[in-house]
């Protein structure tokens, strides 16, 4: 019996390896070489294929893939993929669901109230001995706080629950969720969101990066929103324009910013917003935990197998239109 054989453009985690070296019908081979040409060179001899995140999957790739039968993200976003390649070729795109959903939500939560009580500069001048920082800048509650959500999909909607758990205000915008849907989990619906920013205590970005989305938060949008308030993002670089957003912060348009993905990645020490002191960053770690590794792992893996075996889940599908 011939096996399937799997590129996987990434380390070969222990999730992956939990569901993958349970089958004798499988194989599976990690690339680190991840150029277009050399991906190229070698597509055709597989069957799926597991990737990062970090290099594209271009048309022309999928030109050469003969044999491909799935694509499977390690994760939720795609905006590296070629989608529309993809689908012309009958390929579906699969992603992980909700194995980060949680630890992406958490992490939203983590920077709203990191930057309500001024977690890095209090441990700072703490650490200086300046022990009157705590009524030079004075730290606010999140309870009764209003925060605007962007996107409702799956961490959207557990980042309600969260941001309801701390007592907050919470609206979302997402024009593809019904208004309902919205209010049944607890929130408000918020059509004409750019009217509510000069309310807004926190802004939350938790939406997918496509041509809609790309510079939704921009000069206009900070300049409309109170001295007091934070924008916080932990879903794709881009979103909120990293230039206009480092204008906002300089001139206090708004009081700090939370960024957990950036324009170009990995980003490096010469990055403006870096030099700001009322920014708090992370290294595009907010789906990244042991548990969330472990559970992205083995659904990027499933997704493949459950492929081969004619069984994959249309949740997990980005182009259910190739599943006919």
């Amino acid at each position: 019996m011939s096996k399937k054989r799997i590129m996987v453009q990434m380390p070969v985690t222990p999730g992956i390896r939990s569901v993958l070296d349970e089958r004798d019908d499988v194989e599976y081979e990690r690339f680190t070489e991840l150029s277009e040409e050399n991906i190229l060179q070698h597509i055709a001899n597989y069957d799926g294929a597991i990737l990062g995140g970090v290099a594209p999957f271009t048309a022309r790739i999928v030109g050469n893939a003969s044999r491909l039968a799935v694509v499977s993200r390690h994760g939720v976003g795609y905006d590296n993929v070629d989608v529309a390649a993809l689908t012309a070729a009958g390929i579906p795109l699969t992603v992980t669901g909700t194995a980060n959903s949680v630890t992406v939500a958490e992490h939203s939560l983590f920077f709203m109230m990191s930057l309500a009580k001024h977690a890095v500069k209090f441990d700072r001048e703490v650490r200086k001995g300046n022990w009157d920082i705590r009524f030079e800048n004075t730290a606010i509650d999140l309870a009764g706080r209003r925060v605007l959500i962007l996107g409702f999909g799956r961490i959207g909607q557990i980042l309600v629950k969260r941001c309801l758990g701390m007592d907050m205000d919470v609206w979302v915008h997402d024009p593809y969720a019904p208004d309902e849907a919205i209010r049944a989990a607890g929130a408000a619906p918020a059509t004409d969101w750019k009217a509510l920013l000069p309310e807004l205590d926190f802004l939350s970005v938790n939406c997918p990066k496509t041509d809609e989305t790309t510079g939704m938060v921009g000069k206009a949008e900070l300049a409309a929103m109170k001295p007091s308030a934070y924008v916080v993002n932990t879903a794709r670089g881009g979103i909120v324009e990293e230039a206009a957003l480092v204008d906002a912060l300089e001139r206090r348009i708004i009081a700090g910013a939370a960024v957990d993905a950036f324009e170009v990645e990995p980003a490096t020490a010469d990055n403006p917003l870096f030099a700001l002191d009322n920014i708090l960053v992370s290294p595009h770690s907010a789906g990244v935990t042991e548990e969330s590794m472990f559970r992205m792992g083995a659904a990027c893996a499933q997704n493949v197998v459950d492929c081969f075996d004619g069984k994959l889940d249309p949740a997990n599908v980005v182009n259910r239109e190739v599943l006919g």
